[in-house]
């Protein structure tokens, strides 16, 4: 003879069959929970990497289209091996002021375009030398290619210079800023990116030049949370990144849009989001 200790016999079975369907319940919302946090957490190219990620760019790997920037501080680069990698872009250092060309810009320049990654030339401003000298020499030496991808002008203070560390007037800083853009898009035919940092963009950039594409850099947060009133089309997220043909760090950087609006941008030049208002001006018309 044996003593049940407990509920009886059809109240057991109904507690059983509740936990059944609580049980597979709390397994559908496990399985949801799991699923939303591989869509956020997806990173479209898993062999890429981070030696020091910041929780804060976390969605920036979310973005379809991603791509780097260079100079001869990566050293010498299997350009084969990034293309293989899923890098969409590369924008390469050419000039530096008035007198200096990245010693490796010719051979990042040659390498990316056979292995076709579609790469574009910037030019970093140094704020002790004209304009006009500046972009006299980026001219020189940056060839004006059709399929290449717009010129970047980048504008941050030099504060680490020991021959220019100084910031100037704000006027006298955007003055220059809109030659150097003028003459790169007159020299191109293509409207130049502004590539800037939380600084100069504060200091200088903040409710100006609305009618250029920017390329923010923002290595701890979104820049929606940085740059105010800023639309960005390209955003740096890392300077610690790792791309298989490049050895060690490298900047990472994504795209805003879709494959489609990158289409877009590769077919005309600029960013879709400009195309009814810029192509009244003789852009966006197509290569």
């Amino acid at each position: 003879m044996s003593l049940r200790i407990g509920l009886p016999l059809t109240s057991s079975r109904a507690a059983c069959g509740r936990a059944a369907v609580l049980g597979r319940r709390a397994l559908a919302v496990a399985l949801l929970a799991g699923l939303a946090a591989c869509a956020q957490n997806s990173d479209f190219y898993p062999t890429k990497g981070d030696v020091k990620p910041h929780p804060g760019v976390a969605r920036a790997k979310r973005h379809p289209i991603q791509g780097i920037d260079i100079s001869k501080w990566q050293g010498p680069i299997d350009w084969a091996s990034v293309r293989a990698a899923g890098t969409q872009f590369a924008f390469i250092k050419a000039t530096e002021g008035g007198d200096h060309v990245d010693e490796r810009f010719r051979e990042n320049w040659e390498g990316a375009g056979r292995a076709g990654v579609p790469r574009g030339a910037y030019h970093f401003v140094f704020w002790c030398r004209s304009a006009r000298d500046q972009m006299e020499w980026f001219k020189r030496n940056v060839p004006n290619d059709p399929t290449a991808l717009p010129p970047v002008l980048d504008v941050e203070w030099n504060g680490h210079s020991q021959t220019c560390p100084k910031k100037l007037p704000k006027e006298q800083a955007l003055a220059m800023t809109r030659y150097m853009l003028e003459e790169m898009e007159r020299y191109t035919g293509k409207r130049p990116i502004i590539y800037t940092d939380i600084t100069f963009h504060k200091d200088v950039l903040e409710g100006e030049l609305p009618d250029y594409p920017h390329w923010l850099r923002s290595t701890a947060a979104e820049p929606e949370q940085r740059f105010s009133n800023r639309r960005w089309m390209l955003w740096q997220f890392t300077s610690t990144g790792r791309v298989p043909g490049v050895r060690g760090d490298v900047d990472r950087n994504a795209f805003y849009g879709t494959q489609a609006e990158w289409a877009s941008f590769l077919s005309t030049d600029c960013d879709p989001r400009d195309h009814p208002r810029l192509s009244s001006q003789g852009l966006c018309s197509g290569k």
